[in-house]
């Protein structure tokens, strides 16, 4: 079973169907909504939604393929998937960092032995933007991640018109971000998630 599966607040959702009447035979359906760790079967399906969503905005992906399935690879237990009957609609991806500042070496490396989770990546599928999918897919994250004994903190790099999402969602700015990408400048952002025992004992972890 992983982790995610234990968690009753990342459990799968189940649409109630109405009750068969006798007789009937039951028909299977997927589940209306889930939430669960990602896998590299699934690195077609996030490249497909990640680079329509930032391609047309700045030109560039967080994450290749290879990359993609890299920390899919390496730490799919950092990941996780938003799947509507069996579709995936949006998903996030981390992976352990062992500093207090993102480098460039965080944009590709996964050290088990961190305590900070490193976010590189939201995305929601186009159809399903605009739905506040994002917040609640990252309320969940972080829930998720308040249950990991060995994380600290979650940090992020983003650019400037995203910092007022993120800071919704519970981080706050650090600063300007050490790493670049081309001509374009990020803000770096940090959320504490450990220490938060009254959270443990009210969640299930």
């Amino acid at each position: 079973m992983s982790v995610i599966s234990a968690l009753p607040f990342l459990k799968p959702v189940h649409l109630m169907s109405p009750r068969s009447s006798p007789g009937r035979q039951r028909r299977h359906t997927l589940p209306a909504s889930e939430f669960r760790c990602l896998s590299p079967e699934d690195a077609i399906s996030v490249f497909e939604i990640e680079r329509e969503a930032f391609i047309s905005v700045s030109g560039d992906c967080p994450l290749h393929m290879d990359e993609i399935r890299h920390f899919l690879n390496l730490c799919p237990e950092l990941s996780l998937g938003w799947f509507e009957e069996g579709r995936l609609v949006a998903f996030i991806i981390g992976s352990l960092w062992d500093q207090d500042k993102l480098s460039q070496d965080a944009m590709t490396l996964h050290k088990p032995h961190g305590t900070t989770v490193h976010i590189h990546v939201l995305a929601v599928h186009r159809t399903f933007r605009q739905q506040g999918k994002g917040s609640i897919l990252m309320w969940r994250y972080l829930q998720y991640l308040r249950c990991l004994p060995y994380v600290r903190q979650a940090v992020l790099m983003c650019e400037d018109f995203l910092v007022p999402f993120y800071q919704k969602c519970g981080f706050r700015v650090l600063g300007p971000c050490e790493v670049t990408v081309g001509a374009l400048a990020f803000v770096e952002m940090q959320c504490a998630v450990g220490g938060h025992a009254f959270m443990r004992r009210n969640s299930g972890c």
